[in-house]
């Protein structure tokens, strides 16, 4: 039992080791030219559109949990009314 095992072990070893791998286009070149490229554009906006709707999104939840924050100190500062 303990050697059908062992075979068994090296077998999927074995499938996995030696399987092809899929090769991918090298997209550096192409990407080092956009993001060097001197066209007045903010390095972490030069991505696409991704990028801006990441950017935007960091911003609205920055200045809305900056808001929120202040707020909170200003509730917490003034001691509530006793009836």
């Amino acid at each position: 039992m303990l050697r059908n095992l062992l075979g068994l072990r090296h077998l999927a070893w074995r499938t996995i080791s030696t399987a092809s791998r899929r090769q991918f286009e090298n997209k550096v070149p192409e990407k080092q030219k956009l993001f060097q490229e001197d066209n007045g554009i903010p390095v972490h906006l030069k991505g696409g559109i991704a990028d801006a709707l990441l950017y935007r999104a960091t911003m609205i939840l920055t200045v809305g949990g900056t808001a929120y924050a202040i707020y909170q100190l200003a509730v917490a500062s003034f001691p509530k009314k006793q009836d």
